[in-house]
């Protein structure tokens, strides 16, 4: 039996419209011991994948543990992207048991939702885990993940990989959103991300954009 391609996008990509983005824990006392990405570098790609979310308009939930009785308040890189927007704060370690939380997911109401934070064994690990057993698809920003160390920090991820929790990375996550760089209307945008966020490829653009004008998609 003959297979007939055509060219449309799978249905695993993500895309603006069939998710929602979950931001968990990004807060100074959990960084403090995160050993498996360094500061920056987490700062970098939460700010990356915050400001994503907010160009492309995905419904994002930010939630945070006992921000004002321990663990401090969240990244700014984050919370500068959704200006005034409520963070939820939690005493529950695992999101998924918070129901101020749940209550958000299904007033959103998408089915796949995509998740960062800290850490990724405990703070991930439990709400991805939960999801997938009430049905949802989930998906993990591995380079937006931190944990203790990297051995915990990985063995998470092969356990959330193990129960179909689907990795990408914070780059990844913006391309796939923009998918096609014909698309106008957020070509500036994603292009602009990447070369604030986007390291050694953010400057790539920068150079080609400086030096030739060079442009994709005829831009």
């Amino acid at each position: 039996m003959s297979v007939i391609a055509t060219p449309t996008p799978g249905s695993l990509l993500v895309s603006p419209t069939d998710h929602a983005l979950v931001l968990i824990d990004f807060q100074s006392q959990m960084s403090f011991a995160t050993k498996s990405i360094d500061a920056v570098t987490l700062r970098n790609n939460a700010a990356l994948i915050s400001h994503a979310a907010k160009g492309f308009g995905v419904p994002t939930i930010l939630t945070t543990v006992a921000e004002k009785s321990f663990s401090g308040p969240m990244f700014s890189e984050i919370t500068d992207a959704f200006p005034g927007q409520k963070l939820l704060d939690r005493t529950s370690m695992n999101t998924w048991e918070d129901a101020a939380v749940i209550d958000e997911v299904n007033r959103i109401g998408k089915r796949r939702l995509v998740f960062a934070g800290l850490w990724t064994s405990v703070c991930i690990v439990g709400p991805t885990l939960s999801a997938i057993d009430q049905g949802f698809e989930a998906y993990v920003i591995a380079d937006a993940c931190g944990d203790v160390s990297d051995e915990a920090h990985e063995r998470a991820m092969e356990r959330m990989i193990q129960a179909g929790v689907r990795p990408m990375t914070s780059l990844q996550y913006i391309l796939e959103l923009q998918r096609d760089w014909a698309r106008t209307e957020t070509y500036d945008f994603t292009t602009g991300v990447a070369k604030t966020y986007g390291g050694a490829y953010g400057l790539g653009i920068t150079y080609a954009k400086t030096m030739f004008g060079a442009s994709e998609g005829g831009h």
